[in-house]
């Protein structure tokens, strides 16, 4: 016999998708839904457990249960680092970001090639749909605690709410590394998602002619919101035309 919270689980369940509950709807009190199938709070909260991990119910500390909208994909151009103009305007995502100077350690200073103890200045942007997390970005410069800096090739930082664009077209290559894993706990918080929601993670690295690092960004995507797209030519052709 099922477990009285998945019937619980399976009933709100068919709510939503009938359209009885609407998205954005705030769902009644975990109280009150207790009384109302006469179950504890605990069993009500482990259906809807459930349902936060479907993408159906999202928890707002503070605010309750609210149906969630369905999400839109949006795309990741791989290689230019940004949003698909056509899907992030679908979407009318916000942006929102903060500039903190900070120090290159450990893994952050072998990514940007730096020792440790570099100043940088990361941007932590977080976009939204309507109020729920988007997607969430953390993009190291080298150099300066200046919210925006001009660098000596007299390139200037492109603010992360631009679509979270590589620093600069100057850039001779841009390196991606892109994994599916599960959020740390500070990334499913900041996200709103369950944390055995999938994330697609990107990180990505830019650097000049010189191989000097000027940037170093990395990208969460929950798995449920986003495609990646990365397009290729053949450099074998270009080599031998001019060889």
């Amino acid at each position: 016999m099922p477990a009285r919270h998945h019937d619980i689980a399976d009933d709100l369940r068919r709510q939503i998708t009938t359209g009885r509950i609407k998205p954005g709807e705030r769902l009644p009190s975990e109280s009150g839904l207790a009384d109302r199938y006469t179950v504890s709070t605990a069993t009500l909260r482990s259906a809807l457990a459930l349902l936060q991990g479907e993408g159906l119910v999202e928890k707002i500390h503070g605010k309750g249960n609210y149906v969630r909208h369905r999400p839109r994909k949006i795309t990741y151009v791989g290689g230019w680092g940004t949003l698909d103009p056509w899907t992030a305007a679908e979407t009318a995502l916000r942006v929102t970001d903060q500039a903190t100077a900070i120090e290159a350690h450990g893994h952050l200073a072998a990514l940007l090639r730096l020792p440790n103890g570099s100043p940088l200045t990361e941007y932590l942007s977080v976009s939204y749909e309507g109020d729920s997390p988007h997607s969430l970005a953390r993009i190291y410069v080298p150099r300066g605690p200046e919210p925006t800096e001009v660098l000596d090739n007299g390139a200037s930082y492109v603010r992360a709410e631009a679509s979270f664009a590589v620093l600069s077209a100057l850039s001779a290559e841009v390196r991606e590394t892109v994994s599916a894993r599960l959020p740390t706990p500070d990334e499913a918080s900041a996200l709103r998602i369950n944390p055995g929601l999938a994330v697609l993670a990107i990180t990505r690295v830019a650097a000049d002619t010189a191989g000097h690092v000027l940037e170093a960004a990395l990208l969460v995507f929950p798995g449920d919101r986003v495609e990646a797209i990365f397009t290729t030519h053949h450099v074998l052709n270009e080599r031998l035309k001019h060889g």
